[in-house]
């Protein structure tokens, strides 16, 4: 069967205003200090990393969402309404974990009126096959690391800085992807 549709990994993470401590550099014998208040503001972001299953050169597209708190069954569904407005309604087959919020009834109900959109599962306890994990972890070693904000503002700032790394480079998102195993386009046998 050949589906046009965008093949679409979406995960939630999520940051705070205390500092993701990682190893840097200091001139010798100067130790790095990270000074910062002991603030427990949490934000949660989600990212949805996505592949076109029957054309490769229409790119990798990352579609991005931060918000103050937690995603609860209504906020995930605010945004899969976004994502529904950034792939023009176009087919999506939308591939995430387990989260009791992914599942809920509500969000079943959502779904089944939504013609543009097919949900299917990772397997438990499988984090290595969702290239957003791989997102998260290039944003964390980079643009949060060691980063002591005042405010969540510093967090988002910090977040879009590297979210347009990642989107100016167009290989980023499709290393994620070979990095999880996965292939979208495999390879023709050469004869």
């Amino acid at each position: 069967m050949n589906t046009r549709a965008w093949i679409v990994f979406l995960d939630e993470s999520g940051v705070s205003l205390l500092p993701q401590v990682r190893r840097t550099y200091a001139p010798r014998g100067r130790t790095p200090l990270l000074r910062h208040r002991l603030n427990w503001k949490r934000a949660s972001m989600a990212g949805a990393l996505g592949y076109h299953s029957t054309d490769p050169d229409r790119g990798a597209r990352l579609c991005f969402h931060l918000k103050p708190g937690s995603y609860d069954t209504n906020a995930l569904i605010e945004v899969l309404e976004q994502m529904k407005v950034f792939y023009r309604g176009e087919r999506v087959v939308l591939v995430w974990d387990g989260l009791s919020a992914h599942w809920s009834q509500a969000m079943r109900a959502w779904v089944a009126e939504q013609d543009w959109l097919t949900l299917e599962r990772l397997p438990a306890y499988a984090p290595e096959l969702n290239p957003v994990e791989l997102l998260w972890s290039s944003l964390k070693k980079r643009e949060l690391a060691n980063l002591a904000g005042d405010h969540l503002a510093d967090v988002a700032d910090a977040t879009e800085q590297g979210i347009h790394r990642i989107n100016d480079n167009p290989q980023l998102p499709w290393s994620f992807l070979t990095h999880t195993g996965l292939t979208i386009h495999p390879q023709t046998p050469q004869n």
